[in-house]
């Protein structure tokens, strides 16, 4: 394939910086670093500035031990609806905390908006101690989870243990979350308000942690307590998760030393193992399961086992046997009503359908499509006007954002943006958007905008931002221009300078391995990995990129993107011996991520062409179907 690699030119990314950032800046470092007689020498230079707030709130954060009451009051009125005054209640209320002050702990909690797990405990502890008696069921909550909570929560813990509200069962119901989730030494932690004599041994279970399918293999395993039952239960699901079948055969060894109800919810625990790795066995494995009580998750992925095998009852048995909650998500509302219609009910589908059209995202448009229309009619366009423009450009918040983003600060500008476009209303919002799509912030217009509910602007939506080069860099691979715009709008949302923790950096997000790899191709011996962020090598080098994945993966976009964001070998794998449906390969990708970005990529793709000037792109069309897998792709060793 030839390619003509376009000039090579590292964007200079610094910002025009205003009079006193210098200084906040080494403000915001005397803070961190508790300097304050220093913070408080840069404080009167600071007055003026955007930023002063923040200068303000570290002051009087440092002066919290000295219970500064009034100033806290004066600040949270004069402040209010701001970020830093809901962040200075949350501090000021771990200082009431501290002095056990819990009447006006009370009084204070009530205003805070979107309380951390910390002070959702203590909140609930003073709860406990002011004598509010509903307070356990509130507690259960928390309680039933299998993540590791704050210490905050141990006393009020301890306290409705001890009392009987959190009872053996539930304690039960926590240890056996921590299990599913892999948290052994949160089940332990757990397992220690269980009477002495029926918690599950810690050297069992450090055991089943390490090597569970040994831990399972003594044909003299004790079972007899709940204890080592649950142990058991715990190995079973770490050995499903890396070997199905041998957990099926181990399971029919030892279920009839379990309880019914457990036989099922091991069968679940194989089944769920099962599908998540495209066996074939993973349906019969729930039919054994029979009446479990199945979690979400697990009958997630029994639909997408059953999508696989195109067993349609199936897929609505367990959209039936979903919460509520959970059966309300797009996913599953699209294929409830694909598999009611193809059962012959399409009137009931169709009104599924019908709902479903008018929101956005993958399976609206997918939804839409099965009507016979590709645009949605429900929402109406909407340019803001100048003066909604100018209004949002005089919010304070978003004034703080900008600051922060001027001076290279990203993430505490999306705190100050995000908080500061709650509640807006749509015209509002996509003001915001225009806003921040003006100031070049794209990844904030994109967020804006998508807020916005009754009214669309598919400009804000889907900004075109760098288009002579992405174009010429399509023209030059002969790829599509909108595939790469939502390919770009998914990976980095027009951030030039996009870091992800992983190392990828760019639009293109491109892994340093994938950059010097298409380097080698390309011939290019002087290629330096500080050009991997340069604007025209990182389109260049993605688009390359794409092309191969396309050529490799037998034209189909779907694979490729799926291997753009998990890697070849993980997007050959789940493929099917047969050709299916572009649809179902894609939302039964085992990795929640690929699942997430290859549905917003095809989706943002068929939006872009009609920006572009193709309004009847469809969907389907563009998805295709995935060919069968034909063997391996013998990648080389050097290949990313």
């Amino acid at each position: 394939m030839r390619f003509f690699l376009l000039p090579l030119l590292l964007v200079a990314t610094s910002a025009f910086a205003a009079g006193g950032d210098t200084e906040f800046l080494a403000a915001r470092d005397a803070f961190a670093k508790g300097n304050i007689a220093r913070l408080n020498d840069l404080a009167p230079e600071l007055r003026s500035h955007p930023l002063a707030l923040y200068v303000e709130y570290w002051q009087l954060r440092s002066r919290l031990g000295d219970d500064p009451r009034a100033d806290v009051r004066q600040f949270l009125e004069t402040n209010s609806g701001a970020l830093l005054a809901n962040r200075l209640r949350a501090d000021w209320l771990r200082q009431l905390a501290r002095q056990k002050d819990w009447i006006e702990f009370r009084k204070e909690y009530g205003a805070l908006i979107d309380p951390e797990p910390d002070l959702q405990c203590l909140a609930l502890q003073a709860r406990y101690v002011t004598r509010d008696f509903g307070v356990g069921r509130d507690a259960k909550s928390l309680w039933l989870t299998g993540r590791e909570l704050p210490d905050t929560c141990g006393a009020v813990f301890d306290a409705l243990v001890g009392n009987g509200e959190i009872t053996e069962d539930d304690v039960w119901a926590r240890v056996r979350l921590a299990f599913e989730a892999g948290n052994a030494t949160v089940a332990k932690s757990a397992a220690q308000y269980l009477p002495a004599g029926r918690r599950p041994d810690p050297r069992s279970v450090d055991s089943a942690t390490r090597n569970p399918q040994r831990y399972l293999e003594p044909k003299s395993l004790a079972l007899k307590t709940r204890a080592q039952r649950e142990v058991a239960l715990y190995a079973l699901g770490r050995t499903a998760s890396n070997a199905p079948p041998g957990a099926a055969e181990t399971w029919r060894r030892l279920q009839r030393h379990f309880p019914e109800e457990d036989r099922a919810y091991g069968w679940g625990v194989v089944a769920t193992a099962a599908a998540r790795r495209h066996q074939p066995e993973a349906l019969d494995w729930y039919r054994e399961a029979g009446k479990a009580a199945l979690t979400d998750s697990q009958l997630g992925w029994k639909v997408r086992a059953a999508l696989r095998a195109a067993d349609w009852r199936e897929v609505t048995n367990a959209t039936e046997a979903m919460t509520s909650e959970e059966r309300e998500k797009s996913v599953w509302r699209y294929w409830r009503a694909r598999a009611l219609a193809a059962q012959g009910r399409e009137f009931e589908a169709n009104a599924i359908f019908a709902i479903l059209a008018n929101e956005h995202g993958f399976h609206a448009l997918l939804a839409a499509e099965e009507l016979g229309t590709s645009v949605s009619v429900s929402r109406q366009y909407y340019r803001p006007l100048e003066g909604e423009v100018g209004a949002m450009a005089s919010h304070p918040g978003l004034q703080r954002a900008l600051a922060f983003y001027r001076i290279g600060l990203r993430y505490e500008g999306n705190l100050e943006w995000q908080w500061s476009i709650r509640g807006l209303e749509d015209t509002l919002l996509l003001a915001a958007a225009e806003l921040a799509r003006r100031e070049g912030w794209y990844e904030r217009a994109i967020a804006t905008a998508e807020r916005a509910e009754g009214l669309v602007n598919m400009e804000l939506r889907y900004p075109m931002p760098y288009a002579e080069l992405i174009r010429a860099s399509a023209r030059e691979v002969d790829i599509d221009e909108a595939w790469i715009y939502g390919l770009v709008r998914q990976e980095s949302r027009f951030v030039p300078t996009a870091r992800s923790t992983a190392g990828a950096s760019g639009l293109m997000q491109l892994m340093p391995a994938t950059a010097k790899w298409i380097a080698n191709r390309l011939g290019l011996k002087d290629w330096r990995p500080a050009l991997d962020e340069a604007l025209h090598a990182n389109v260049n080098f993605g688009s390359y990129y794409l092309k191969e994945l396309l050529v490799r993966f037998d034209g189909s976009p779907v694979l490729a993107s799926a291997a753009y964001n998990a890697g070849p070998r993980r997007a050959q794998e789940w493929r099917a011996p047969g050709a299916m449906e572009a649809a179902i390969y894609i939302d039964t990708i085992p990795f929640t991520e690929t699942r997430d970005y290859v549905r917003k990529v095809m989706a943002n793709a068929v939006q872009y062409a009609r920006v572009l000037g193709n309004p009847q792109e469809s969907l389907k069309a563009r998805l295709g179907t995935v060919p069968p897998i034909k063997g391996d792709l013998k990648l080389g060793a050097q290949e990313p």
